[in-house]
């Protein structure tokens, strides 16, 4: 698939957009004051252990304390076992046995921090190269599973010959394992060694640092987005990489010639008078990501609300009426919507569990081809997805890997008058409120007078279709009520004053 990367730069953002066949599939979002943490490198301080929980709060200088589960926490393979089989035969090692507070830990961040949620760690250390992923504490060598199978014995050995090879130079360390990563299947052992001598210095340089510093400190960052460009999205498929600043296209330029130099003949700098993300549209594709609803070309829609649980996704045929007839019109707008779906989850970033409810399919062949189509589409996805078939409900359940936060959480924020809930109060629902806290308040008190001050619809009612409800309260209790608009109050706030 041909696709453009364009890169959008300004010293307080970064956004990233790839799009194929001037349709925007996804986008990457970088804020300088909000960076992503995953890959980070910490030496932190055991603040807390829950045995109860099996797990431990870990103080590496965030305004929340990460979190580390029993089975992050890495130890040392039994002798004459590798890693993978110790771990399936011995018994876990309760975490209580394994840290303790006030401990320094070196760890890593594995899940950024998600609305309340703190940062997930875990103290297997992997440093991601260009070519290869390194595992420091393993002595592992690996291969991509999107690798063809018939491939990965040949490459597994050439790997291994030359993770013994290279010379541990110029301050590097040996020892370690190694994963190949996708786009190193062709990749040359000059190449190879490069990338390994790179990992095992970085490594070196974590280690030494761990020496220098106090609890809590930041040992070693990923990469930024920009250069992440280059190392993860960047493949064969992909025709360019125009980017709108001439500062940060000098600096990619540089990092592609040392780590990615096939990469860098494919890099533009962007000269023309309109912006970057206005030649495809992009501004509008992205507050499309943020809607609710998605309307597909053939009339159909889809609607999707993403919580903190799950993420749901409603398929509904709309305004789109079929040619031939009502189970044809179905089987159209569920095989587009098994399409649109896919696009959605990359452009939102959505993870986590997936809930999608198709319209209702009676005929057998059409269910299996739109769950075709959708495992077709989801299979581009560059995340770990899982799928599942029609659940005896109807409702096709799926996973997809969550390491960021989604595009919705990074771009917006809950309403403060609902606070998230979609909906606020009716303005009779909060006058109705309002008669019942004046008749519990003249229980208890005895004031002169009660003065309501709530939001001007609320008033209003209280003036018209209300006034014979209010004017009875006021004559029951024997004391007049006031009435205050206030302009600046939400629909659902309210005071009752009294004097």
């Amino acid at each position: 698939m041909q696709q453009d990367i364009l890169i959008n730069w300004s010293p307080q953002e970064t956004r990233v957009a790839v799009v194929e066949h001037g349709a925007v599939q996804e986008l990457h979002v970088e804020r300088t004051l909000e960076r992503g943490l995953v890959g980070n490198v910490y030496l932190g301080k055991v603040a807390r252990v829950l045995p109860g929980m099996q797990s431990a709060f870990i103080d590496i200088g965030l305004e929340r304390a990460a979190f580390l589960h029993v089975a992050d926490v890495w130890h040392p393979p039994v002798e004459g076992e590798n890693l993978s089989t110790s771990r399936a035969t011995q018994p876990q090692i309760p975490i209580e046995k394994q840290v303790f507070e006030g401990q320094a830990l070196m760890v890593q961040v594995i899940k950024d921090p998600i609305g309340t949620k703190g940062a997930r760690l875990s103290t297997q250390i992997s440093i991601a190269g260009r070519l290869l992923v390194f595992l420091p504490q393993d002595d592992h060598i690996g291969v991509s599973q999107k690798i063809p199978l018939q491939q990965r014995d040949e490459l597994r050995n050439r790997l291994q010959a030359l993770a013994h090879t290279v010379d541990p130079s110029n301050g590097s360390v040996q020892g370690g394992g190694f994963i190949l990563r996708t786009n190193a299947e062709d990749a040359s052992d000059a190449e190879l060694a490069d990338d390994i001598a790179y990992l095992r210095k970085t490594w070196a340089r974590i280690k030494h640092g761990a020496t220098q510093v106090p609890p809590p400190s930041l040992l070693h960052q990923d990469l930024n987005l920009l250069q992440r460009v280059l190392r993860d999205l960047v493949g064969e498929g992909t025709q360019s990489i125009r980017v709108d600043s001439r500062e940060q296209y000098e600096a990619l330029k540089a990092f592609g010639q040392e780590y990615m130099p096939t990469a860098v003949h494919k890099l533009q700098l962007y000269k023309g008078e309109r912006p970057i993300f206005d030649l495809y549209a992009i501004d509008e594709d992205i507050s499309r990501g943020l809607a609710r609803r998605v309307d597909l070309k053939s009339g159909g829609y889809l609607i999707i609300d993403q919580t903190e649980a799950l993420t749901t996704v409603d398929v509904n045929t709309g305004g789109f009426v079929g040619s031939r007839n009502f189970e044809d019109t179905i089987f159209k707008t569920n095989l587009e919507a098994a399409q649109a779906i896919a696009r959605q989850l990359r452009l939102r970033n959505l993870g986590g569990i997936i809930i999608v409810d198709f319209i209702d399919m009676s005929r057998l062949e059409h269910r299996d081809q739109v769950l075709s189509e959708l495992r077709k589409q989801l299979a581009r996805d560059r995340v770990k997805t899982m799928i599942g078939g029609f659940s005896q409900l109807g409702l096709v359940e799926m996973t997809r890997k969550r390491t960021r936060e989604s595009l919705a959480h990074m771009l917006s924020e809950a309403c403060p008058v609902c606070e998230g809930k979609g909906s606020v109060k009716t303005a009779r629902t909060v006058a109705y409120e309002i008669l019942r806290e004046i008749l519990r308040e003249a229980r208890q008190f005895n004031p002169q007078e009660f003065r309501v001050v709530a939001s001007p619809k609320v008033i209003e009612l209280f003036l018209d279709e209300e006034s014979q409800h209010l004017a009875g309260l006021s004559e029951f209790i024997g004391k007049p009520v006031s009435l205050q608009s206030q302009a600046e109050m939400s629909q659902e706030d309210y005071d009752i004053v009294l004097l």
